[in-house]
């Protein structure tokens, strides 16, 4: 007879499964961490995890995570160069760039990219929003700041047709080496990236 997990345990592995990142191993150690977790830390996550979806909300403008109650500090921020303008898929992406301190200008949250497959459209996605931000902020330069995927290169072309009319400058992010790396561990497709987007030394 094979032994398995009490059900309500099994029903907690299938839901820790289907968070991104997590396999069917790395679900079952969270499992095991948790059940051993004393109760009040138990009782302090649930509740952290209740605030924060209860609280949390997209800035109406940018997209990024504010609290219900609380302004965007991005959109809101006066030093911000205002009609330059980064389009990136989640607001998670927007602390990477912010980390970075290579951008000041404004943010635009797609909340996801195209995808057929997976029945993504682009009414799924904030591409109205972009349009009339642009717009409304008198816009003068988009950078496009999308995977290099095929349905990030997919969703980088859609906008710069939906954008083009407005006659802004439409630009995407360079593609290419790493800091730090060598050529030994680049694959093909990020030298020929890197080849087509040098830049002059001289």
């Amino acid at each position: 007879m094979r032994i398995d997990y009490p059900p309500a345990i099994q029903r907690l592995i299938a839901q820790l499964k289907s968070l991104p990142g997590l396999g069917p191993r790395s679900a079952e150690r969270l499992m095991i961490w948790l059940l051993q977790m004393r109760d009040e830390r138990i009782t302090s996550l649930s509740n952290s995890l209740n605030e924060a979806k209860d609280r949390i909300v997209p800035c109406p403008d940018c997209g990024f995570f504010i609290e219900s109650d609380g302004a965007c500090l991005l959109c809101r921020d006066p030093r911000r160069q205002q009609r330059l303008l980064c389009v990136v898929e989640q607001a998670a992406d927007v602390l990477r760039l912010e980390r970075s301190g290579a951008f000041q200008g404004l943010y635009h949250v797609l909340g996801g990219r195209l995808s057929p497959l997976d029945n993504v459209t682009p009414e799924d996605l904030r591409m109205e929003s972009l349009v009339h931000r642009v717009r409304d902020l008198h816009t003068e330069e988009v950078i496009i700041a999308l995977g290099s995927d095929v349905e990030g290169e997919a969703t980088a072309s859609y906008i710069a047709d939906l954008l083009r009319p407005a006659g802004i400058s439409i630009t995407r992010l360079a593609q290419g080496m790493p800091a730090g790396g060598n050529l030994d561990h680049v694959d093909e497709l990020t030298l020929y990236q890197a080849l087509h987007g040098r830049r002059n030394m001289s």
